[in-house]
């Protein structure tokens, strides 16, 4: 059949009478569906429908009924996809003498149009001059929460006066005299919610054949959640340069309050302990716990009916039970939102509307509701542990009381960045105040707050500076990821205390982490650190001779773990080798020697390597732990031994019994515990296969990492992985030397590797317009979120790896 344009396409008319057989044919009919009339009429109605939905149309209801969408066979073999509308035929006395049916192609321009518009998920409506409702759409509708036919005729200003405000109206106005087009953000509250939304609406003038305007249309979509966000980022970027200012703890803490109110929240206080005031290191956040009341000052307080100017001097006391909200919060390290809502009709407390609305997602036990808050004039509350640097100081309250909005998860987010910086700033102010303090803080900032997370190794650490009158000394660890999948863990000593012997041991740690992103085994990376520590100033002396030569120095352990054939690599300078406890708890002897310390030159360093079950336990100390007055090195290594071997729930709890037992109560040295638990890989993530030096067999790498990548659910990477791919091997066919072997590991990421047999590096450079290579690795380095090279006895390895996105 000629296929009739879809701009042009008739409408069909079919006359069925009361029994369901066609008795009427128009000519739009045969150029629709196909049939001529002699072939339709006579017919039942049903036979020219596929699927004709039972009864149909008998099963109609009296009035212009549309039926929906169906499909017709037509004579030919195809089918017609069309809207069909009933429309029953009276007689002169009601009764029904038979139906008519209207068949339009649902691709038809009216028919397509009217449904995209209907479907919009867009507010659609069109006004005319006066603004009177003359049309909607179902988006609209459920916005003013009425049908089309409630508001057609009606003036939207006299139907909705609490939406308007004026703006909406007036600007709809506005284009109707003028024949402008507008755009406008408005900003309400509907009836019923406590939230206010924020519409972006486009308004355009419709005009007839002679240009004049006849109506207005518009057509809007609720960008709340973009608005509300962006009024946050205003927030923030004010707090970025409003808090901080100064190095005053009290002054910082009104900094926060003030740009809080009143764009966020009505009312601020902010608390802080005793020992941020006086400069004095204030609770460790994983180590505090409730022991009585919480004695705190207030040292920030504003609202916007308040009259803050006033700096209450010294800042008054403020105790908290240990049952109360806020003392819990800061016990836990976890924010808290206290709401507000109006008992239901069994004087039951639940969530009200507002909580509904709220389309985020709350963190557990959050929100809480309490019925007490608006005794005191609230609506909501945020509770907020300060905390910086792995210390609490204090805590910050955000209040609503004068607005309706109830707060939202988002706005628990807000308050917890305001009270990160704040947190920051207070931080900075109270290491001011004493040299102590600062050389104390040093040591902790050098040192990893936080252990990453690593599929190798699951690692638990702990580090205690001496006691008091000791000074700071030089003790550090490290879990440092590396490619490959492979972790290494290090621990290290810098003879001496004081902010000399930080530094260094800031230096150390940074030299360590600079030589394992360069992926040397742990014998040549101690040489190469060995070499830093003999050209360093002093060669780690201080310069005012106030220790000797003999105590002068370092050392340090380095080992470096692979899931994939669970062997561990370690080197010694000088340090204690580290315990070594299979998953059965017993023992496992380390064959390797401790080789001279850091700073002596000219002595090799040896590397030892072993083969760990799957839960090994590895544990990385310094001297500090093991050795005292009252007990030699023996005898510490023993005890931590016996230690590590008992029961423990977690190695967080095995870090605290051990850390515990071993330092005495007058400890003179730094001590640090790094344990790590050994994972293996799933054989089944791992996938390797040797490459001829041929590069016709590239094509044949590329279809090998596509199977596995299909096989891991990994499609979304194929593309990029070809290329990857493609690009590696054929480097290491045309420069390199054979065995070549290709990788690919799947943890968190995507790990792709080419090996092969010479020791020649691959360099990243910008290509020329005429150099027909040299883009290879550029290439790489875009498509993939890290690449590198390691080196082996055997040759090197190119790696590069690809983030896996998580559902």
């Amino acid at each position: 059949m000629e296929t009739v344009g879809r701009q042009d396409a008739p409408t069909a008319v079919v006359v069925v009478d009361p029994g369901g057989v066609v008795s009427g044919w128009s000519e739009g009919a045969q150029q629709l569906l196909g049939w001529t009339a002699r072939a339709a009429v006579g017919r039942p109605v049903a036979d020219l429908l596929v699927d004709p939905p039972p009864g149909f149309p008998e099963s109609c209801a009296t009035g212009p009924d549309p039926v929906g969408s169906m499909t017709f066979r037509h004579p030919d073999g195809s089918t017609v996809d069309a809207v069909v509308t009933v429309h029953p035929l009276h007689g002169a006395e009601g009764r029904i003498l038979g139906r008519a049916v209207t068949v339009q192609r649902w691709d038809r321009r009216p028919v397509i149009a009217d449904r995209a518009f209907e479907q919009c998920p867009f507010a659609l409506g069109v006004y005319d001059p006066e603004l009177r409702f003359l049309w909607m759409n179902a988006v609209a509708g459920s916005v003013i929460a009425h049908t089309e036919e409630q508001v057609l005729g009606e003036k939207y200003r006299e139907l909705f006066p609490e939406l308007d405000g004026l703006a909406y109206t007036n600007k709809l106005s506005e284009v109707a005299r003028t024949g402008e087009p507008a755009r406008l953000i408005t900003v309400f509250r509907p009836r019923g919610s406590n939230y206010a939304n924020a519409w972006a609406t486009s308004m355009w003038p419709v005009r007839d054949a002679e240009g004049r305007v006849r109506a207005v249309a518009n057509w809007g979509f609720d960008m709340s959640a973009e608005y509300w966000a962006r009024q946050r980022l205003l927030i923030l970027g004010e707090a970025s340069s409003g808090i901080g200012q100064t190095l005053d703890v009290v002054g910082t803490a009104e900094e926060l309050a003030r740009t809080s109110v009143p764009g966020f929240v009505d009312q601020v206080t902010v608390d802080l302990f005793e020992e941020v005031l006086s400069g004095e290191e204030p609770p460790l956040s994983a180590t505090f716990t409730l022991e009585g009341t919480v004695a705190l000052r207030r040292v920030g307080r504003y609202g916007a009916k308040e009259d803050a100017d006033r700096r209450a001097e010294p800042p008054p006391p403020i105790n908290y039970s240990p049952n109360s909200v806020a003392a819990r919060c800061m016990a836990a390290g976890r924010s808290t939102v206290q709401l507000a809502v109006e008992p239901g009709p069994g004087g039951e407390w639940g969530f009200g509307p507002g909580l509904a609305a709220d389309p985020a997602h709350w963190p557990p036990g959050n929100p809480v509701i309490d019925g007490t808050l608006g005794a005191v004039g609230l609506t909501g509350r945020i509770i907020v542990p300060l905390m910086a640097r792995g210390a609490l100081l204090g805590l910050a309250t955000f209040a609503r009381g004068d607005r309706p909005e109830a707060f939202t998860a988002d706005d628990l987010i807000l308050a917890e960045e305001l009270a990160a910086k704040a947190a920051v700033a207070i931080d900075n102010a109270r290491r001011y105040t004493r040299e102590h303090t600062t050389a104390l803080t040093l040591q902790r900032s050098l040192l990893p707050h936080r252990l990453p997370g690593h599929e190798a190794v699951e690692a638990a650490s702990r580090y205690l500076p001496a006691g008091a009158g000791a000074g700071v000394g030089g003790d550090w660890y490290d879990v440092i990821p590396l490619s490959g999948a492979r972790v290494a863990l290090v621990v290290g000593d810098v003879v001496g205390h004081g902010l000399h012997a930080s530094a260094s041991m800031g230096r150390l740690r940074t030299a360590v982490r600079t030589l394992a992103d360069v992926d040397l085994p742990p014998d040549e990376l101690l040489t190469h650190l060995d070499d830093l520590v003999l050209h360093l100033p002093g060669n780690l002396q201080p310069e005012d001779g106030t220790e000797s030569a003999g105590e002068s120095g370092a050392t340090c352990l380095y080992a470096v773990y692979d899931p994939v054939s669970r062997r561990c690599t370690l080197a010694s300078a000088g340090h204690p080798l580290p315990l070594v406890i299979a998953p059965d708890g017993t023992s496992v002897p380390v064959p390797a020697r401790q080789g001279p310390p850091l700073g002596v030159g000219g002595l090799p360093f040896e590397a030892t390597e072993l083969e760990l079950p799957e839960g090994s336990l590895l544990a990385l100390y310094t001297d500090g732990l093991v050795e005292n007055r009252e007990r030699d090195v023996d005898q510490g290594i023993a005890d931590l031994l016996r230690l590590l071997t008992g029961p423990a729930a977690t190695l967080e709890d095995l870090c605290d019994t051990a850390m515990d037992a071993m330092l005495p109560d007058h400890r003179t040295d730094d001590a640090a515990l790094l344990l790590a638990r050994t994972r293996a890989l799933d054989p089944e993530h791992v996938a390797d296969c040797a490459i001829e030096p041929d590069t016709a067999r590239v094509a044949d790498a590329r279809k090998f990492a596509a199977e596995r990548l299909r096989a891991w659910g990994l499609e979304e990477l194929e593309f990029v992985t070809e290329l990857v791919v493609s690009e590696l091997v054929t480097n290491a066919i045309k420069y390199g030397a054979p065995p070549i072997r290709l990788r690919l590991i799947r943890n968190t990421a995507l790990i792709c590797e080419v090996s092969d047999a010479s020791d020649t590096s691959p360099h990243l450079r910008r290509a020329r317009d005429v150099d027909e290579g040299g883009r290879g690795l550029m290439l790489v380095a875009q498509l993939t979120q890290g690449w590198g090279t390691r080196h082996s006895t055997n040759g090197k390895t190119i790696w590069c790896a690809q983030t896996i996105e998580t559902t």
